[in-house]
């Protein structure tokens, strides 16, 4: 097939992908000055239940072989964050079956590359709040206690926690020092350190006002001084905010021996690119959808091609603001479409039927510039399941020429 007709507003415009001007990367080794982590999305299984709303099902296959993919590429995987539709599908119940089987995955491949256990490959896992009822505020021992469960099955799996964001303590702290608190008491119980997880309300509007104020500047503070309050206990923060310069001045505040990961899906180029005074390293869920190149990009910036980093990764900027556009919470969606063209998953379902999130006008913006960001190596493949996706409204998206 060389063209296929895409939606473009109320009509159909005919469009040619063009494919990858070079064959992806498959494999990689992990980046030496950089470490990155792609937040990994979860493949539903359509077959599983009976109610793919109400109960949705995974498909364990499909998701822990797409966790292999990232690691051939030499990534990280961050798993059971947002991008693997925590709190939005993802049922609390197979939390931790998700985080003990991609950790056995992990721990069972022959690499000690980025590797953050002292074995296999770079895996750390977000431990949150979700098991909690949502149907009355917790109290801060019940959000604690929380906390500390999922972080000793992550570790006792062979993870590196990232303390995810909790909408619970959101709801419930009435000041920093609550957050401090909680914080504290579950850094005192690890025995590796984590990742700090700051979370804009753009990816989760019940998040709006952490660290007991929306006052950015206020809640940066408490930031810094929780990591500095519990050195030694902190490897690092994931700021997810989407505002690069906000990013950079928290990372110059940050206490000698800590990391600033990116979460910018915006403007993850420059971070991690960096400045003479710092980079930021990588937790990005925008490195699941372009996980070849951005392993490419990451190789080139080892080998002191600065340009090249650039180069390789500017054509994905504009695909990663579409994705992540507003309501950026439904950018899940994207990636999932992504891997399902790619052919690195069988079908476009997913758990609680996000697939049905963004329009088709959405969908098809995303077909053109993953064409253009060069991510689609098998175009009649990824034309094949754009059809499917159009057959679905009743559209036939067949060229005629």
């Amino acid at each position: 097939m060389t063209s296929l007709l895409l939606p473009s507003g109320t009509a159909l415009e005919r469009y040619s992908p063009r494919g990858a001007s070079r064959p992806l990367p498959g494999r990689r080794d992990a980046p030496r000055t950089r470490r990155a982590y792609a937040a990994a999305h979860v493949v539903a299984d359509p077959l599983g239940t009976a109610d793919p709303v109400l109960d949705p099902a995974v498909d364990w296959d499909a998701t822990l072989s797409f966790r292999h993919h990232l690691w051939d590429l030499g990534l990280g995987v961050a798993e059971a964050m947002d991008t693997a539709q925590r709190g939005m599908g993802l049922p609390h119940g197979l939390v931790r079956e998700l985080v003990e089987r991609s950790c056995r995955e992990a721990a069972s491949r022959n690499t000690t590359g980025g590797s953050t256990t002292g074995g296999g490959a770079a895996i750390a896992c977000g431990a949150g709040t979700d098991d909690l009822p949502d149907d009355r505020p917790a109290t801060l021992d019940e959000i604690e206690r929380s906390y500390l469960r999922q972080c000793r099955w992550i570790e006792d799996a062979g993870g590196r926690v990232v303390l995810m964001a909790s909408r619970a303590l959101c709801r419930t702290a009435r000041s920093a020092d609550d957050y401090l608190s909680v914080y504290g008491k579950v850094l005192g119980s690890l025995d590796r350190p984590a990742i700090l997880h700051w979370l804009g309300d753009m990816f989760d509007p019940r998040l709006a006002g952490y660290w007991g104020t929306r006052d950015l500047d206020a809640a940066a503070d408490t930031v810094v001084r929780l990591m500095s309050e519990h050195a030694g206990a902190v490897d690092g923060v994931k700021i997810s905010l989407l505002d690069a310069e906000r990013e950079v001045a928290l990372r110059r505040r940050l206490p000698a021996g800590t990391t600033m990961f990116t979460g910018d899906d915006f403007n993850y180029p420059e971070l991690i690119r960096g400045d003479d005074q710092g980079h930021s390293d990588a937790l990005l869920g925008i490195f699941d959808a372009i996980a070849p190149l951005a392993a490419e990009a990451l190789a080139l910036l080892d080998d002191g091609d600065a340009d090249g980093f650039d180069r390789v990764l500017a054509p994905t900027v504009p695909l990663s603001r579409a994705i992540f556009e507003a309501p950026t919470y439904h950018y899940k969606t994207g990636v999932v479409f992504l891997a399902y063209l790619r052919g690195l998953q069988p079908h476009f379902a997913m758990l609680g039927g996000h697939q049905g999130a963004r329009s088709l006008n959405h969908l098809a913006r995303l077909f053109r510039l993953a064409d253009r960001a060069g991510l689609i190596e098998d175009t009649d493949l990824a034309a094949d399941r754009m059809l499917a996706v159009l057959a679905t409204a009743g559209i036939d998206g067949r060229s005629p020429g």
